[in-house]
């Protein structure tokens, strides 16, 4: 990859991020980049790939998050496709969340 399109992969990838951040994870009410469910994400021909888990395992609203989060990354211009891998390894916890998410929820460190 030159160097000028991995300029381009990583505007594309911080793209996506600022668009996941308008993704709100319905019960706790902040967004699902401060909480730190996004794992990783890459953009490779126009197609973004992100991987993420859930608060818990059984979370029921999964499905909801998603379609939310698969029209977040679709309209990033540039990116025609969102596939989102479902991972629980590492499990998620509060320490991934960020400050911000911390001081929304009512927790102090």
């Amino acid at each position: 990859m030159t160097e000028k399109m991995a300029k381009i992969s990583s505007s594309l990838e911080d793209q996506v991020i600022n668009s996941l951040e308008e993704v709100i994870d319905p019960e706790l009410g902040v967004d699902i980049v401060n909480l730190g469910l996004i794992y990783h994400v890459s953009v490779v021909d126009q197609k973004c790939t992100l991987s993420m888990t859930l608060t818990t395992m059984g979370c029921p609203v999964g499905n909801l998050l998603a379609d939310s989060i698969r029209q977040a990354v679709i309209a990033v211009e540039g990116i025609t496709a969102c596939d989102i891998k479902l991972v629980w390894e590492p499990a998620w916890d509060i320490g991934r969340m960020s400050r911000y998410a911390k001081v929304a929820l009512g927790l102090h460190e």
